[in-house]
């Protein structure tokens, strides 16, 4: 049983409908914009840290 009794087949049966929605570029980019938000959150709440100190 995977994820909250998600079979793997159906986790990987998901991923290749997705896949073929959105292409691999478009997933690629998704990904790198996620990447880029989560790297300006962290150094947002550090600048934040350093300003209270």
């Amino acid at each position: 049983m995977g994820l909250g009794g998600i079979k793997p087949l159906s986790l990987l049966l998901i991923l290749l409908i997705i896949i073929a929605l959105f292409g691999t570029d478009k997933l690629k980019n998704i990904g790198t914009d996620l990447g880029n938000a989560i790297k300006n959150f962290r150094r947002a709440l550090n600048e934040d840290e350093d300003k209270k100190s």
